[in-house]
């Protein structure tokens, strides 16, 4: 069954949109939910720190490598087809380990489902623009990243319980029927979109259209705020231990950070529907609010980790509906997969490149130097956007 195809005018109805606000529940959920919980295979192998980092790795390794090269298929053959197969990939996937009853494959596993989001992620988010016209982009991937953030949010303690009721297969099943059901309820109500023609394009026009302006300064800060909230998680709870609070403690800041970043991006992107912001005053005070959340992490004790986690939370929940609207705003209608694939590669940047930085500076110096340094060139970043005008 084939939904008949949105018109560019008008908004796609929002019952259209749900499967895609599922598929980008279904990432998050899928890249949390197993991420946090492999340590029940690693604990008990030689050198497991290693094989939990391998592990880590495959995932966003596959992502990296794959989402532009998804993203430019989805415009040749059409995202709705790239989304389905992504889905249907990643069901297989998940269902491969739980059927081979074998931990030694959850490498392939790992790596199967790491590919196929590659696929259905950047899919999700082009079909979000083509279904709603440029004024509504902004509530539209305002919703897609509360759903995502509550993938995100949901997945270490949905994960955990799973885990502890069947072990990873019981989470892998359920990431199989989740996936599965996704797919189908895509193929009833998500609306088949049609390739748009475009000119051939060579090497150099893809670096142009790569290192341009209006596509480098939301991708940059989108990076900037994934990189910020891989920090927050991971190293927000080593801070708090270090300042002697107890694991609920550091666990409701992180939870705190998530859920604030999930309740910011609706508003966020109805705002500048209103017209209330712009994709580059946003993204700048988003930008802004980031960095002094990383600025308040280095603050001791309980007081400096919840003003950390609430203002990274709201910086990055303004950041990332609007910067998806403004490259989706600036790119060319028949490559906005290829535009959305390449801007999640700068994410998944963002999201090892922060971490790394902060744990060399940590390394070396202190952990609040980390955070110190991680704020220092974010708020750079923000001055650097301001300068050469980013989108509006």
């Amino acid at each position: 069954m084939t939904a008949p195809a949105a018109t560019s005018s008008d908004a796609a109805p929002r019952w259209r949109m749900w499967p895609l606000y599922a598929a980008g529940f279904t990432t998050a959920f899928g890249a949390h939910g197993i991420a946090a919980n492999l340590g029940s295979y690693t604990a008990g192998h030689h050198q497991s720190l290693l094989v939990l980092g391998g592990l880590l790795a495959l995932y966003d390794g596959a992502e990296v490598l794959l989402k532009p090269v998804f993203g430019a298929l989805a415009d040749r053959i059409g995202a709705r087809v790239v989304l389905l197969g992504g889905l249907v990939a990643f069901a297989l996937a998940s269902l491969g380990f739980v059927l081979a009853n074998d931990t030694g494959l959850l490498w392939v596993a790992r790596l199967g489902q790491g590919a196929a989001a590659s696929a259905f992620s950047p899919a999700a988010s082009a079909l979000v623009a083509r279904l709603n016209p440029q004024a509504k982009h902004g509530r539209a991937f305002g919703s897609y990243g509360f759903y995502k953030s509550l993938g995100y949010t949901a997945g270490p303690l949905l994960g955990g319980v799973l885990v502890w009721a069947g072990g990873l297969p019981v989470l892998f099943a359920v990431m199989a029927a989740l996936a599965a059901a996704v797919a189908v309820w895509a193929v009833v109500a998500v609306p088949s979109v049609a390739p748009l023609p475009k000119r051939r394009q060579t090497v150099l026009d893809l670096a142009r259209a790569l290192t341009r302006g209006d596509f480098l300064r939301p991708t940059v800060a989108l990076a900037c705020a994934t990189a910020a909230l891989s920090v927050g998680v991971g190293f927000l709870p080593v801070s708090g231990a270090a300042a002697h609070l107890g694991p609920v403690a550091t666990g409701a800041a992180v939870s705190v950070l998530a859920l604030c970043a999930a309740i910011v991006q609706p508003r966020a992107g109805r705002a500048l529907d209103a017209g209330r912001i712009t994709t580059g005053s946003g993204i700048r005070v988003g930008l802004l609010l980031t960095a002094a959340g990383l600025a308040a992490a280095m603050l001791p004790g309980i007081a400096g980790m919840l003003i950390a986690a609430l203002t990274i939370g709201a910086g990055t929940g303004v950041i990332t509906p609007l910067g998806f609207a403004a490259l989706a705003a600036s790119a060319e209608p028949e490559r906005l997969g290829q535009t959305m694939g390449a801007a999640e590669l700068g994410r998944e940047l963002g999201d090892a490149g922060g971490p790394l930085l902060v744990a060399g500076v940590a390394a070396g110096v202190t952990l609040t130097a980390g955070f110190g340094a991680l704020a220092a060139l974010i708020g750079a970043a923000a001055f650097a956007v301001q300068r050469r005008g980013a989108t509006g």
